[in-house]
């Protein structure tokens, strides 16, 4: 079974990353950075740690607000540096635990966390920054990571409450993960600070001294301070640590504290803290009846004949595709796939199999492979199929033999051209 090892607090300022891009660590006004990263590299080479599991806020960068989710898990096998305004950061990409993670958001939905999903997505430095530090040398993070984007910078946002009830979720989805892991949790954000408006700023180390020493001792308490209150001790954007109240929920009551530091250098109070987790190893029991739970709602399902439900895993493994064809609602992609489909394909780097089944309109084939029906509803209506037609296909029947098990014969489709 996978395990907790510990959690650690850690501020994700621009100004971390600037710090190890620019190599100020021997700089005396930068030098305690790095001297609080330090203590957290050895502590996870020490630990022999396999997966960071981070959770972080984007920064208007990758998650806008055309859609902005509260809880948002990436389930992708690689994570890269976003472009936030000024080109992409240098950095490696970060090598996700895709397993880990959908098992994670399974079990958080079944725990009625109302979560959303990403793949292929780039990160800005909510996650990166903190992370190019918890690595040692350049070349990035050589095990695994599991992100969770906590959408905070759009009110209203979850509750100080809510973050450290889903903390208590994803100890028992960690905890319930069969494979041998040794896992971290690690919170990033804060500490106090506020970077817009007449207040920009502000800085508050006495409650920061004080959040810390509640988070540790009494976390419970933290979770009945509003986030008025977050936000008047802390900053409005500093209201973010409640983001640590997942990482803590995450850990057992009894933790044990091995490195604490803080410094104010300029916007924001730089922290970094670790606690080893000292609770016990769930039962076997308990496990399985937990991962029970987590199936639950889905049981018996795979032997439904001739259903493919669309899960995590076939999303990330058929996510070329889809995302191929979804493009179909953009007018110049659809009329390059009537017109010059084999360069098209090629240009999107489809596979030989792909191209394959989109030449040949195979469309129980593209089910079978990963496509949703969905995004096949939409080349259709591009090719000018109906969905009867596709309807047929996938039951290996003309369109005559299948509008006979109908009540009525009609074709229809979602094309917007439609001739009357």
């Amino acid at each position: 079974m996978a395990k907790i090892i510990g959690g650690i607090g850690a501020s994700h300022s621009p100004t971390i990353a600037f710090a190890k891009d620019a190599n100020k660590a021997a700089d005396p006004a930068w030098a305690p950075i790095f001297e609080g990263f330090s203590a957290v590299q050895r502590w996870v080479a020490e630990k022999d740690i396999d997966v960071l599991f981070m959770i972080f806020n984007d920064h208007i960068t990758s998650f806008f607000f055309d859609h902005y989710s509260a809880f948002a898990l990436g389930v992708d096998d690689e994570y890269v540096t976003a472009d936030e305004g000024g080109g992409a950061r240098k950095y490696p990409p970060a090598k996700g635990h895709a397993a880990l993670a959908r098992h994670i958001g399974q079990a958080l939905v079944a725990d009625e966390f109302d979560m959303s999903f990403f793949q292929k997505r780039p990160l800005d430095h909510g996650m990166f920054s903190p992370l190019s530090m918890i690595a040692s040398g350049n070349d990035g993070w050589t095990g695994t990571v599991v992100p969770l984007q906590v959408g905070v910078l759009q009110l209203p946002i979850p509750s100080a409450k809510r973050c450290y009830k889903l903390g208590k979720s994803l100890r028992k989805a960690v905890e319930s993960y069969p494979e041998d892991l040794r896992v971290a949790i690690v919170a990033t954000g804060g500490l106090s600070h506020q970077v817009h408006g007449e207040r920009c700023g502000f800085n508050n180390e006495a409650w920061d001294n004080e959040f810390l020493e509640l988070l540790e001792h009494n976390p419970e308490a933290l979770t009945q301070v509003r986030l008025a209150e977050y936000a008047e001790r802390g900053g409005m954007e500093g209201a973010e640590v409640i983001m640590w109240l997942i990482m803590r929920g995450a850990l057992s009551d009894n933790v044990n504290k091995v490195h604490q530091t803080t410094y104010l250098p300029s916007m924001t109070n730089i922290c970094t803290v670790i606690y080893e987790d000292l609770g016990e190893t769930p039962s076997a029991k308990a496990l399985d009846d937990y991962r029970a739970h987590i199936g639950y709602e889905l049981a018996g399902a795979e032997k439904l004949e001739g259903t493919h439900p669309f899960t995590l895993e076939r999303s990330l493994t058929a996510y070329r595709i889809n995302a191929f064809l979804h493009r179909l609602i953009v007018p110049e992609h659809r009329a390059r796939f009537v017109s010059d489909l084999e360069n098209l394909m090629s240009e999107y780097q489809l596979s030989d199999e792909e191209k394959e089944l989109i030449r040949n309109r195979n469309w129980i084939g593209l089910i079978h492979y990963g496509a949703i029906f969905f995004v096949l509803e939409k080349m259709a209506a591009v090719l000018g199929v109906s969905n009867p037609q596709v309807y047929a296909a996938f039951r290996g029947q003309t369109l005559e033999e299948f509008q006979k098990t109908r009540n009525v014969s009609i074709q229809y489709s979602v094309a917007g051209d439609v001739k009357k």
